[in-house]
């Protein structure tokens, strides 16, 4: 585990029923909504950073990333410096959704691509032929040390992650304050190979044996 990333900084008690996690899932929304415009960009920037220094072979990879919502961390400065530098092999890819209850699909983005905003009001490239991600990174709105993460509800991301052949390689993006000592899994829960908050890069415990990108950082 690199040096200054804290464990269990933020605890919360495991969410068991589907009640309990649309309780904890507002709770730490309000607890990164509330984050002030200061801190968030200091956080931003920091986990930027350590995106750019700890995994440098990202700038030359297809990289799913989040348009930022509800004071998530924003990627979009370093994603936009990585299509600058137009490194061999790299692409930015924003996820969309097709229909409810599907896996996402990714297309193309740069910073001149025609945009417009899907059913959640979120941003996305208006055209484009889907593209396959071999790196994804993930907002967290929880997670814990092993690598499970609470999203929104939609389950989008963990049907990607078990759909995806090869397996991308899925980097969770988060602050600190969304850290759970322990989060309740559910059988369609795919674990991260990685995490990365303004304390440093962690490891994921269950990160699944057979995901190769996972091994090599």
């Amino acid at each position: 585990m690199p040096s200054g990333f804290m464990p269990g900084s933020a605890a919360a008690p495991a969410a068991a029923t589907a009640d309990d996690r649309r309780a904890l899932r507002r709770t730490l929304l309000a607890r990164r909504r509330a984050l002030p415009a200061g801190e968030w960009a200091a956080y931003s920037q920091r986990i930027r950073a350590l995106l750019r220094e700890a995994l440098p072979r990202l700038a030359t990879m297809r990289v799913g990333f989040c348009w930022p919502r509800d004071n998530e961390a924003d990627l979009r400065p370093l994603i936009a410096d990585w299509h600058r530098q137009g490194e061999p092999g790299f692409m930015a890819l924003l996820p969309v959704v097709l229909a409810a209850d599907s896996s996402l699909a990714f297309r193309a983005w740069s910073p001149t691509v025609a945009m417009t905003t899907d059913r959640y009001g979120i941003p996305v490239p208006a055209s484009g032929e889907p593209v396959l991600p071999e790196a994804l990174l993930i907002p967290l709105v929880g997670f814990d040390a092993a690598g499970f993460r609470l999203g929104y509800g939609g389950g989008y991301f963990d049907r990607t992650l078990a759909s995806l052949r090869p397996r991308p390689l899925a980097i969770g993006v988060g602050f600190e304050l969304s850290r759970l000592d322990w989060l309740h899994r559910q059988l369609h829960d795919q674990p991260l190979d990685l995490i990365v908050t303004e304390r440093g890069l962690h490891r994921c415990t269950a990160t699944p044996a057979g995901n190769p990108a996972a091994m090599k950082p």
